[in-house]
């Protein structure tokens, strides 16, 4: 029995630009689930992104950097995560307008700030026991779909292998050319872009391969099983199969307009056909073959020549790859010969070594995960965030009259506060400031290196800092001086944060 330590937590996303408010929720859901933050909307949907059905619940702040919590609604409604991962907002907007956005583009709840943690934890418990149900019942649903799907592909492997039986070539040639198949069809867009079937069209043509003999039930068994070569007559009988196969699906009471069994009657009735023209029953040539068929033909080709048969051995795979590109064993379209000297090593794997595995893989994304994983103490964090706002308001409040802004190194951006910066002429939040043309021109390349020089000087206990220079302030070029507090971690070894502060005329 799996210890407590052992349940798997579910995952919820804190998306807000606030470390505060993100701390403040962590500690309120710390203990139950495992946490993950964001600190803008951009690095939200990346996580998304990453982790799509992994996130059992995304708490979203509307007002963030690069996206804001409206954005990620969007790119998660894009992307159909919206109908699978459920959103709360979190948020000091309170206005009616804002509410019935978020609802219409899909959030299950809303929480207005402040907040209340029993409210906070009853409304995310109730949300995850609402999706939890319908992610059950849905899951029930897929696995009985995906059970009907295994037993129909099993029934037709089945009756193929019956044929093949009578065929007395019952061994792995149905596998083989399914095989063959979806590799070839999987490969097909790198050579010829359009032809890109998506995977649910790839497993379907595969599935439908496993037909392309069926009509060899209707062969004499002592023309189908002839140890030697047939007779122009016994050949003429062969032959007839393919159009037998097909005629067979046609003719079936029931799911003839059926995609895998209008897909089975192309594979059937023109597998023999030839790109030149030469092949039969319909004489077709290029790309009046349908591709399925074109596909199916060349595996099947390909595993007649590889495969032992009463009359004939089996032909070494490089050496049958050489005889299919150099046309004898007729004509293929010349994509596919591409795409087969693009495969032929993975081919040959897949073959001859199909017990080749991903474990490996699968233990450095396992390993990676792990190593991703870092224990925070949430109530400490939170209470070195409440000291550190602490000396923020302290500081603001012993300053004149000026334009408030906030520095922040990771990531690096400056935010202005109230119309700071419409008074600079600059971008209420600036990213990479020492990128930004509008802002090195107004405030001064100089001002930007001398600030940041003298930022970096300071240290926990001497945190306040003066400048003096000429900066753009309502539109005119003025002398300004900036005070600022720089702002460190409280680790054993302090980081430089950033810093808050003033800028005012003189």
């Amino acid at each position: 029995m799996a210890s407590a330590k052992e349940i798997k937590r579910e995952k919820i996303l804190i998306a807000d630009d606030s470390e505060m408010n993100r701390a403040i929720l962590a500690d309120i859901l710390g203990g139950d689930y495992e946490i993950l933050e964001a600190a803008d909307g951009a690095e939200a949907v990346k996580i998304l992104q990453e982790q799509g059905h992994g996130i059992s619940l995304l708490l979203l702040d509307i007002n963030m950097p690069l996206l804001d919590g409206f954005q990620v609604l969007e790119a998660m409604n894009k992307s159909k995560l919206i109908e699978s991962v459920p959103v709360i907002i979190i948020s000091a907007e309170n206005a009616n307008v804002v509410a019935e956005r978020a609802f219409n583009l899909g959030v299950t709840d809303y929480i207005s700030r402040p907040f209340d943690a029993v409210i906070v934890r009853r409304r995310v418990q109730n949300t995850l026991n609402l999706y939890g149900k319908q992610k059950r019942l849905t899951e029930l649903v897929e696995e009985q779909i995906v059970e009907r799907q295994k037993n129909n592909a099993m029934m037709i492997v089945i009756l193929s292998h019956i044929v093949e039986f009578r065929n007395e070539e019952s061994g792995p040639h149905i596998q083989h050319i399914r095989i063959i198949t979806e590799l070839f069809l999987r490969a097909l867009p790198s050579v010829a872009p359009q032809y890109n079937y998506t995977p649910e069209e790839i497993s379907l043509i595969g599935t439908a391969s496993s037909l392309h003999d069926i009509g060899k039930v209707s062969i004499p068994t002592e023309v189908l099983n002839k140890p030697g070569r047939l007779t122009p007559e016994e050949f003429s009988i062969m032959k007839t199969h393919s159009a037998i196969g097909a005629e067979m699906l046609e003719k079936l009471p029931m799911y003839k307009d059926e995609p895998l069994v209008k897909t089975a009657y192309q594979i059937c009735r023109w597998h023999h056909e030839r790109y030149d023209g030469r092949g039969y029953p319909d004489g077709l040539k290029g790309d009046e073959i349908p591709m399925p068929a074109q596909v199916v033909a060349l595996a099947d080709v390909y595993d007649a020549l590889t495969s032992e048969r009463v009359y004939k051995k089996a032909i070494p795979h490089e050496k049958a790859v050489e005889m299919i590109k150099n046309g004898e064993c007729g004509s293929f379209n010349p994509i596919l010969i591409k795409v087969l000297d693009k495969v032929s090593d993975e081919l040959y794997e897949k073959l001859h070594n199909p017990d080749t595995s991903d474990d490996d893989e699968d233990m450095h994304k396992i390993a990676a995960e792990v190593m991703k994983q870092k224990q925070i103490t949430a109530s400490s964090r939170t209470l070195s965030l409440i000291e550190r706002e602490r000396k923020k308001f302290q500081f603001f409040a012993g300053l004149s009259d000026g334009l408030i802004f906030e520095l922040s190194y990771t990531p690096y951006m400056i935010t202005f506060m109230n119309d700071g910066a419409k008074r600079l002429g600059v971008k209420d939040i600036v990213l990479n400031p020492d990128k930004d043309e509008v802002f090195l021109k107004n405030c001064g390349l100089e001002n930007i290196k001398e600030i940041t020089r003298i930022l970096r000087s300071t240290t926990p206990e001497k945190a306040t800092v003066e400048y003096v220079g000429n900066t753009m302030f309502d539109g005119e070029v003025r002398k300004c001086k900036l005070i600022a507090y720089a702002m460190w971690s409280d680790d054993e070894v302090p980081e430089l944060l950033g810093a808050v502060g003033k800028i005012y005329q003189i």
